[in-house]
């Protein structure tokens, strides 16, 4: 028997796999992909066993649904059987964006799901992974599973009414930041400065603003202010962002992504 097993090793998965063996023996994770060779890959990297998902179904305690929401249907159809045969206790884990863990449970079967959404960020052990779980999961196995993926980055238990709400932000929000990075980048490389600098520096500061905040409890609002001098530099640069309409369009990419998930 596993204690984890990920059926699809796609980027996300890769990822949630690559922080869960800083904490896991490796030899406790199974996965399996619906190209073989790609799951068998990241095994050997990474020291874990792969196998097909039949196997993961039958032998994993925490089974990532590591697919996309469209294929989940088809996966339920291969699976169920083997689910259902199990006398062993097991948790769904699905990361499917706009399905509930209702949801799930129809296509599956009633058994214990956990629910969550992460982000690319968790490769880097910088995550944020929203969670949710149905009545079925017990206090023991969800804080155990939150420990197993602690070294991902930052587990947040949210109420699952919120979750597609909030996955905007977190989870569509790393491509909002690499465009507003790329685009600070561009301007400084308009301005001279060479473009791997321009990187460095426009991904530095985005980090070492958001960790400020984050560790001072400072609103984003009293820290922007603060950097700002009267008369100076930084409130032209503002006045221009206001001109340009960027807080009406992330507001307005969020929303958007909000939407498109309640229509999944």
């Amino acid at each position: 028997m596993f204690e984890f097993g990920f059926i699809g090793t796609g980027n996300m998965a890769t990822a949630l796999c690559e922080a869960l063996v800083k904490s896991v023996s490796p030899r406790n994770i199974l996965l399996s992909n619906r190209t073989a060779e790609k799951a068998e890959n990241l095994a050997k990297k990474l020291g874990c066993e792969f196998g097909d998902s039949k196997s993961v179904a039958q032998k994993c305690k925490y089974i990532f649904l590591g697919v996309k929401p469209q294929m989940l249907q088809s996966l339920a159809d291969e699976i169920r059987p083997y689910l259902e045969s199990r006398q062993e206790r097991f948790i769904l884990i699905s990361m499917a964006a706009g399905r509930s863990t209702e949801n799930i449970a129809e296509l599956f079967g009633s058994y214990p799901v956990i629910r969550i959404m992460p982000n690319v960020a968790c490769a880097v052990g910088e995550g944020v992974t929203l969670c949710a779980k149905n009545d079925l999961v017990t206090e023991v196995e969800y804080g155990e599973f939150l420990d197993a993926m602690k070294e991902s980055g930052k587990m947040d238990d949210i109420p699952e009414t919120l979750i597609d709400a909030a996955s905007a932000v977190s989870g569509c929000g790393p491509a909002f930041v690499y465009e507003i990075i790329e685009s600070l980048a561009d301007g400084a490389v308009a301005c001279g400065v060479p473009r791997d600098k321009a990187y460095l520096y426009a991904a530095q500061t985005l980090l070492g603003s958001a960790k400020l905040m984050l560790e001072t409890g400072k609103s984003p609002a009293v820290l922007k202010d603060s950097v700002c001098s009267p008369g100076g530099t930084t409130i032209q640069g503002l006045r221009k962002l206001e001109e340009g309409g960027l807080r009406s369009a992330l507001i307005e990419a969020v929303i958007a992504s909000y939407e498109k998930a309640l229509n999944i």
